[in-house]
């Protein structure tokens, strides 16, 4: 049988991926003062398992202020770095590509955990312990009524955050990943820079479409500079807000270009969150519907597209990856239902599970392989 695209690897620069395959970062606010937990490594850990290409941490902050919750991990020191480099070593022993979001919550930080309503802290959150911080973005205007008013980043401090998402790129490096994505999409702060909506600067970092896109290309500057030639880069950008007057497709071609020049590698085609929370995609959603614009970022800007969006059949990731819509799927929450997809997608595209176990970790594939041989023999019977 032929190998179904979905499981043909993907050089990168230096860095082979097995599959095609990414689990996506899926924030789960669980941090303690921005350190990883016992948790993290059980939760990404059965993800290394479950035999994907490549598995990428949740948003982490560069900086303390660029939490959204009190709850989001960081990577703005040593000490928040120590506990993610035995992460990144648990998935580099299964196999699996180690990666990283680095991320700046900007006005969307201070927030409460989405399960206590996603909104502005209220007394009830303090009173359960978590606190409020001062946070930023490019004018002083809030994401709504009610939230906490940013302050606007002067010249100087937009200066001081290109360094310190290089630092924390380094700092990453020294973890173990082998992977980084900048965080561009979802109202996050290099969004808020980006679309005109949220970004009503007067001088060189606001304005026309160079003014807007001149911070978020100078993180990506200075993250390439930060990280090894042969590592890969990738940026996930909201492709298009959704709303009159915001940031479009044409923006995001013209965006890619210019990262592509920069040496971007990989442009992760998520939308929407400019306002409200991170999906809120002011698209309509169905299968695949992010798919067009993986596929446009790839045709017109000449640059690798990861595909990502309700990607849950195994059949429509090979069919996108078979129209070269993109070169690789990301997979979120389908992986929450079952961290073993990317092994059960083989089974699905056609590989016997009996041959596809030969893959699995030693430590589950014995077990599974005298199973199989059980079912084999109770149809037998049944047959009979």
């Amino acid at each position: 049988m032929t190998t179904p695209r979905l499981f043909t690897p993907l050089a990168i620069r230096d860095v082979t991926f097995k599959n095609r395959i990414v689990i996506a970062p899926m924030a789960t606010y669980s941090a303690v003062d921005g350190i990883a937990q016992d948790w993290h490594l059980a939760h990404l850990g059965r993800f290394a398992l479950g035999g994907a290409g490549c598995v990428m941490v949740e948003a982490t902050a560069v900086t303390d202020q660029g939490r959204i919750t009190n709850g989001d991990l960081g990577i703005w020191s040593a000490e928040h770095a120590r506990p993610l480099k035995r992460i990144a070593a648990f998935m580099k022993q299964q196999g699996t590509i180690p990666a990283i979001q680095l991320a700046h919550a900007g006005r969307k930080g201070s927030m409460q955990r989405p399960w206590h309503g996603n909104g502005a802290l209220t007394a009830e959150d303090l009173a359960r312990g978590d606190k409020t911080w001062p946070i930023v973005s490019a004018v002083a205007e809030p994401m709504a009524p009610g939230y906490i008013v940013p302050q606007a980043l002067s010249v100087a401090d937009i200066g001081q955050l290109v360094q310190d998402w290089a630092a924390a790129a380094g700092r990453a490096v020294d973890a173990g990943f082998e992977m980084i994505e900048i965080h561009n999409a979802h109202g996050y702060l290099a969004h808020q820079f980006l679309s005109p909506l949220s970004n009503k600067r007067n001088d060189a970092y606001g304005g026309d479409f160079a003014g807007r896109t001149r911070f978020p290309l100078e993180i990506a500057e200075a993250v390439r500079k930060a990280i090894p030639k042969g590592m890969p880069l990738f940026l996930r950008v909201s492709a298009v807000d959704g709303i009159d007057g915001g940031w479009t497709m044409d923006d995001t071609v013209a965006y890619a270009k210019a990262l592509k020049a920069r040496g971007v590698d990989v442009i992760d085609c998520s939308s929407g969150g400019l306002v409200g929370s991170a999906t809120a995609a002011r698209v309509k959603r169905s299968w695949g519907f992010q798919v067009p614009y993986a596929e446009r970022v790839r045709r017109e800007a000449g640059i690798m597209s990861m595909a990502v969006g309700l990607i849950v059949e195994p059949a429509l990731a090979e069919d996108i990856l078979q129209k070269e819509q993109a070169d690789l799927i990301a997979i979120g929450r389908e992986a929450l239902v079952n961290p073993c997809w990317p092994q059960m997608a083989e089974v699905a595209l056609g590989r016997a599970m009996k041959d596809a176990l030969d893959g699995w970790t030693v430590q589950y594939g014995w077990w599974l392989k005298l199973r199989e041989r059980t079912i084999a023999d109770i149809r037998a019977d049944e047959a009979r």
